[in-house]
């Protein structure tokens, strides 16, 4: 089973700089984090969207293979211009761009129109993934009257390679967040927990899937925050995004033989958090991205008995934010 390497950059020194501050020095980082064998990048800013979708284009603009992982959110601009704007992204990257789509609380606006609550968030995502999936397959305008969205000849004429099947990434842990995913998440990113709670969390999500039939079309990600003896030391800040991972520390190794147990759960990505720095990303690469891939060609080529592989370096998962 091949196993892929996210990057999700996080603040880079105390002064709470982006990973992005310095598009100068990015550029040599995004060459290193494809040279150490990741396969793509978040682009999750502080600034929020449309800050988010200028980077992007950066991105795609001064790498080759990686491929970028877009954070949105629906009801920031309107369905019809976003599918224009992400159709050409995914064009100007040769299909390189994936959409990661987060929840959001409504407007003010639109909290005088409905009572604002976990639920409508997720109907409202909903009905904007259905939107913007027509609008990057349609062959002819259509009309629209959501309990959301207003849509009069919704057209997008120059359509990404991947037309509607862009890759949308998504993730959650009530039940309707589970349903809307199953519904529409190529890419399910897991939240940290025990094996025991990951393995429950992806059988929720396969069962979600199935009534869409789309059960085996769903891959896994499990966000994994990496700390070193030196980001111990410095007690630096976790990711812009907040983002919640299972942190795990030690020597290369060790941490390679940790991610091994939950790779064994059918996990095909691990998106790794805490290695912005550039002897952080080339370290990364070098050592527990290379091990981990050797071990997992190993246990493929031996065919052990399952379970053989148990995880000693984790106590118990632990997020931060």
């Amino acid at each position: 089973m091949p196993i892929e390497f996210t990057h999700v950059p996080g603040k880079i020194h105390a002064a709470d700089a982006s990973f992005f501050y310095d598009f100068v020095e990015t550029a040599t980082k995004l060459s290193l984090i494809e040279d150490a064998g990741f396969q793509r990048i978040v682009i999750d800013d502080q600034a929020g969207l449309l800050t988010n979708m200028d980077l992007a284009a950066q991105t795609l603009d001064r790498t080759s293979s990686l491929e970028v992982v877009l954070t949105h959110w629906a009801g920031v601009i309107e369905p019809t211009v976003a599918a224009r704007q992400l159709a050409a992204l995914d064009a100007r990257s040769g299909g390189r761009l994936s959409l990661r789509m987060l929840s959001e609380p409504l407007s003010d606006d639109d909290a005088e129109a409905r009572p604002a609550g976990h639920t409508v968030v997720w109907q409202r995502i909903d009905e904007y993934l259905v939107l913007l999936k027509r609008l990057w397959s349609n062959d002819r305008p259509f009309d629209h009257e959501g309990a959301f969205y207003s849509v009069k000849g919704g057209y997008v004429p120059r359509k990404g390679p991947h037309g509607a099947d862009v890759t949308i990434r998504m993730g959650g842990q009530s039940g309707t967040a589970l349903r809307v995913a199953g519904r529409h998440a190529d890419v399910f990113e897991l939240a940290p927990g025990s094996l025991a709670e990951i393995r429950q969390s992806m059988e929720r999500l396969r069962g979600a899937a199935a009534e869409h039939g789309r059960a085996g079309k769903l891959r896994f990600a499990l966000p994994v925050r990496i700390r070193t003896e030196d980001r111990i030391r410095s007690e630096d800040r976790p990711a812009a995004s907040c983002q919640k991972a299972l942190e795990l520390a030690g020597p290369p190794a060790q941490v390679a033989l940790s991610l091994l147990s939950y790779a064994a759960l059918g996990i095909e990505e691990f998106m790794i958090v805490g290695v912005d720095r550039p002897r952080e990303i080339a370290t990364a690469g070098r050592e527990a991205i290379a091990l981990l891939r050797n071990s997992l060609a190993r246990r493929e080529a031996d065919a052990p008995a399952s379970g053989a592989f148990a995880s000693r370096a984790i106590p118990g998962p632990r997020a931060e934010c």
